[in-house]
Parts: structure tokens; sequence; C-alpha cells
């Protein structure tokens, strides 16, 4: 398996990590996938994808930097999915490997992620992987102000 970051502009961006992005966000179009990478990337978004032996893109992340009073320096994973055709195979523990060394190269001192609740697969992989429920995430959705 090969892991390899992508730079805003890169075509692959589109072509071979979002088919796989979108399995886990459905809501993604192309344009809007560039517009959040466009704004993400100067708040320090950054995407990262999984290629199998074939070339095949089989696993995305999409993660950042962040400094902050409770972590002081952490790497937050923003999105992690493994291609349908690919799971338990490696990949998700590949690309959290991965991760984790870029967040000990960036003097972190926590990697850390959200997981919706009914992702129950997806936690048991995260226990698998020796990360630890810490917290509880509380969301107020807000409307769009037109103007």
């Amino acid at each position: 398996m090969k892991i390899i970051d992508l730079e805003p502009g890169d075509p692959r961006l589109e072509t071979e990590l979002l088919p796989v992005l979108t399995e886990l966000r459905p809501h993604l179009t192309p344009r809007l996938f560039r517009e959040v990478y466009d704004r993400g990337h100067a708040q320090g978004l950054r995407f990262t994808a999984a290629y199998a032996e074939d070339g095949t893109c089989v696993g995305a992340a999409g993660w950042r930097i962040i400094d902050n009073t409770s972590s002081i320096r952490k790497l937050y994973v923003d999105d992690l999915v493994t291609a349908a055709t690919a799971r338990s195979t490696g990949v998700g523990h590949g690309l959290l490997a991965y991760l984790e060394e870029r967040a000990r190269e960036a003097g972190c001192l926590e990697l850390n992620l959200d997981s919706g609740t009914q992702r129950t697969d997806a936690h048991r992989f995260y226990l698998r992987e020796r990360l630890d429920i810490v917290a509880f995430h509380f969301t107020k959705s807000l409307e769009r102000q037109e103007g």
C-alpha cells in the first residue's frame, strides 16, 4: 500500500480520493468538495490517500493540526474511510499509523477524531487500534443566514 498527501488542485482529489470519501460523506459533490478544501486548506485541512498495489485509491483521510488549550497540539482526523471493497485489509490501520507518525513529527500530544454514534463497526475498529473514548461531542444545528 502507498500512502500520499494530496495538495489542492491535484486532479486525483476528485478522480480518485473523492469517490472513496463519498462513501462516508455522500453529500459531497465535486464542486462542494473543491469549495471546502479551498477554504479548509487555509485552516490546515489536508487530505491523504491510500493506494492499493494496482494503483486504486482504497482509503482517504482528511485531517489537520490544531493548537488549543485542551490538547495543546493535536492532529484531528476529520474523515477516515476505507473503500467498501477494501475493508478489513489493513487500509484503515495503515492510514492511522501514517497519521500518528505525522502527528508525532509535528509535536502533537494527541491524535483524535469523532465518530457518529451509529458507526458501530468503526467504533470496534478504533478500539482495536487503541483509541479511547474520552468525551461526548455535542452539536447544535444552525440555520444558514441569507444575506
